[in-house]
């Protein structure tokens, strides 16, 4: 188990610290790398999911920083870490074998950030929800190969959208909603509803209600155990041949080859989504990125330079509150032992 407060006081001068999954060499432009200043940092830019590559280029390291899950920290790799002594992340953790890290006594801290909703993520599911609206990718595609205009789309003003989850995005989306001029109709746990009521805003009667009758359907809940698969293929086919379906939070969320299915069956029509089972996707011939009722995008909703400066910002002050003997935000405090 680790002992707190100070690593100094256990011969750590410095911290060696390795940042995964910066693809686009990001964070080293942004103002909250200052932070990591003091400390040995390697930052790799490509991804790997090979447990061995993994060891051996992380075997000195005493703290990893994460792109959120985008490599999974489990048993087999964190057993092979000796040196490990902090996970540093934000959001939740499905990725992350915390029973492992507290059997080795390795501390996760990992912001929930209450007060501060992802912007990037609700900004991308409105333009997701105008894109497929609209055909945007279609007529571009059509407009480079000379074709001009390929179909009509449809307007958003005056529709109705469901929101599935009454949390932090979901508000923001229906806040653009409200400026678009659609109606907004409320689904979510039993908790979310009895919230979303005390606010004065329209709940559905019913599940099936709420499936059945918006024009636009948007799926805004976290990825746990208790919510994966959470949106059956029954819901699905309670969706109208003409509406849209738009997932910018997790792909678990709905039951698995149950979307891609349920768009073969024509409810729902079409489909708006950011996310994947499978990540990173390199499939060309995937069938739901390629099916041409869907719009796309590769798990982008979080991804702009603001964004990762909120997000980077809150993983490097815990980076820094670790080295300096007093760690925040830590999601498996069992993991410490009392200072001697």
């Amino acid at each position: 188990m680790l002992k707190l407060p100070q690593l100094k006081h256990l011969g750590i001068e410095e911290l060696r610290v390795h940042i995964l999954d910066d693809w686009f060499d990001t964070l080293r432009q942004l103002d909250c790398y200052k932070k990591m200043e003091g400390h040995q940092t390697t930052i790799w830019n490509d991804h790997t999911d090979d447990v061995d590559t993994l060891a051996k280029r992380l075997a000195d390291a005493e703290a990893l920083c994460l792109f959120r899950e985008r490599t999974a920290i489990r048993k087999a790799l964190i057993d092979r870490l000796p040196n490990l002594k902090l996970v540093s992340q934000r959001s939740v953790w499905p990725h992350i074998d915390l029973n492992a890290l507290t059997e080795r006594g390795v501390l996760l801290c990992s912001s929930q950030h209450a007060d501060t909703p992802s912007f990037a993520t609700a900004e991308l599911t409105w333009a997701l929800i105008l894109a497929a609206m609209r055909q945007i990718p279609e007529q571009q595609a059509s407009l480079k190969a000379g074709k001009w205009q390929m179909g009509v789309g449809k307007s958003v003003r005056g529709r109705t959208l469901g929101l599935f989850g009454y949390g932090r995005i979901a508000k923001l989306v229906a806040e653009y909603a409200k400026a678009f001029g659609l109606q907004v109709i409320w689904w979510g746990s039993e908790a979310g509803r009895l919230r979303a009521k005390a606010d004065g805003v329209r709940v559905a009667e019913s599940r099936k209600a709420f499936f059945s009758e918006p024009d636009i359907i948007s799926i805004h809940v976290r990825l746990n155990s208790a919510t994966q698969g959470l949106i059956t293929a029954q819901d699905l086919a309670w969706m109208r041949p003409d509406s849209l379906f738009v997932n910018t939070s997790r792909a678990e969320l709905v039951e698995p080859n149950q979307l891609l299915a349920a768009l073969n069956a024509g409810r729902p029509g079409s489909a708006a989504i950011d996310v994947f089972e499978n990540e990173p996707l390199h499939d060309e011939n995937d069938p739901l990125a390629n099916h041409p009722n869907v719009v796309c995008t590769p798990h982008i909703g979080y991804v702009t330079e603001d964004e990762f400066e909120l997000q980077f910002s809150d993983i490097f002050d815990q980076v820094n509150a670790f080295e300096a003997g007093k760690p925040i935000n830590v999601i498996n405090p069992e993991a410490l032992t009392p200072s001697i």
